[in-house]
């Protein structure tokens, strides 16, 4: 599987961490990608890709791509058996300046890239994408593109602060200091996330410390989940299995047997890191 990254320029650099291409057959037909505080937009160049977001919606099909803000539960990814796409992976807050709507309204619910920029914007953009002379080439016309539909949002600034706070502590800080520091209320506070990034400062600072927690896991060593849970600041271990099963669906033991399957199947894969096995 070929998987090309770049960091974007300014002003996009505070908006996105990479720009991608993505070409080849997944390591599995259906992945399992956990919350991270992250968004995702994916222009689709291949056959259709599924998605599942959460055990109480249908899988509904996606073949110009989709927009994912920053989700609260694990979401499942059902591939053709060669898929092609260049994506952006956004920063918590970065979707809002190129969104027709708030970002809580796409919370858990993917949507297509036509619902977000139209059928005619998209179809020209997949042509123009699939036209061109390579990945780097295309990572950069899509580049072009979000500069082209970058606009002024109402709060942003406070909200980009504030997130920033939050990253730079793990998760491990109060509302109520966030809200003090930036002289708002935390209704205030909590409302312009929900617009902008989907979700409230509480619940970004929750999915930061789970998953700077779960990135700490050496998967090929011993694990003491006690220590582990104690270390990243949950009350004890069943608040932390808790919230593995929360964010994953997976008991933290599950979901060392399914990271560990990762790596002893696919073993160096570009994809190894976050997304789990769901066959």
């Amino acid at each position: 599987m070929e998987y090309v990254s770049r960091a974007p320029r300014p002003p996009l650099d505070g908006l996105i961490d990479d720009l991608y291409y993505l070409e080849g057959s997944a390591p599995y037909a259906r992945l399992l990608l956990p919350p991270s505080p992250s968004a995702l937009l994916i222009v689709n160049l291949g056959p259709p890709f599924r998605i599942r977001a959460g055990t109480d919606l249908e899988t509904a099909e996606y073949a110009d791509g989709c927009v994912v803000t920053m989700p609260t539960r694990a979401i499942e990814f059902g591939y053709p058996p060669r898929t092609r796409s260049v994506g952006v992976h956004f920063k918590p807050w970065g979707p809002a300046q190129f969104l027709p709507m708030p970002a809580a309204e796409l919370r858990d619910r993917p949507v297509t890239l036509e619902q977000v920029w139209g059928r005619p914007a998209v179809a020209e953009l997949r042509e123009r994408l699939a036209g061109a002379a390579g990945p780097y080439e295309m990572v950069t016309l899509l580049e072009q593109e979000l500069m082209r539909r970058l606009r002024e949002t109402a709060g942003l600034g406070l909200v980009r602060h504030t997130s920033g706070v939050i990253a730079a502590t793990g998760g491990a800080v109060t509302i109520g200091d966030l809200s003090a520091a930036a002289g708002v209320s935390s209704t205030h506070l909590a409302q312009r996330f929900k617009e902008l990034v989907g979700v409230t400062p509480k619940r970004l600072a929750r999915t930061y410390r789970f998953t700077a927690t779960v990135f700490s896991i050496d998967p090929a060593g011993p694990i003491d989940w006690g220590e582990l849970a104690g270390g990243a600041g949950y009350f004890d271990q069943a608040h932390f299995g808790h919230e593995f099963r929360a964010f994953t669906g997976l008991t933290p033991t599950r979901y060392l047997e399914v990271r560990r399957r990762f790596l002893r199947e696919h073993p160096g894969h570009v994809l190894d890191g976050w997304p789990l096995p769901a066959d």
